[in-house]
């Protein structure tokens, strides 16, 4: 992956990409969420649909859209993990609470994070399309 990664011209270190189902209602609140949260704008988004995704992710991640996805300079995380991983990289007080998560056990987390996936459209909506940038977003978006 680090390979594809160069090839891409991406440094994961300094900006993860959060990988997130560009037609998930839920995911699309989350995204816009975190373009706010992230002062720094180190993070870099892009839809498991997407070009980057094909590119960085194994089939398996992109076909099931079970799973928001981050890569970072520690690897690909995926579920609850995923979700701790963001906190930690908007720090603050959001750094004290991955580390809150990290007291949970994953089979625990990763349980309430897949049934929230589970009743995700039902519960938040299904867009027709991946969510397009606003002005200024833009580079913060990968295809």
């Amino acid at each position: 992956m680090a390979a594809v990664a160069e090839k891409m011209e991406l440094d994961v270190s300094q900006h993860p990409i959060i990988f997130f189902d560009g037609v998930c209602g839920l995911c699309d609140h989350t995204v816009k969420r975190l373009l706010k949260l992230d002062s720094q704008q180190r993070l870099r988004f892009a839809p498991l649909q997407g070009e980057t995704a094909a590119q960085l992710l194994p089939p398996v991640d992109i076909q099931e859209l079970k799973s928001l996805v981050v890569c970072d300079r520690h690897g690909v995380a995926r579920y609850s993990t995923a979700v701790v991983r963001i906190l930690w990289h908007l720090g603050g007080l959001y750094r004290v609470l991955s580390c809150s998560l990290w007291l949970i056990p994953s089979p625990i987390r990763n349980w309430g994070y897949r049934f929230v996936a589970a009743h995700r459209y039902r519960w938040f909506g299904k867009h027709d399309a991946c969510r397009l940038p606003q002005p200024g977003e833009r580079e913060r978006f990968l295809p």
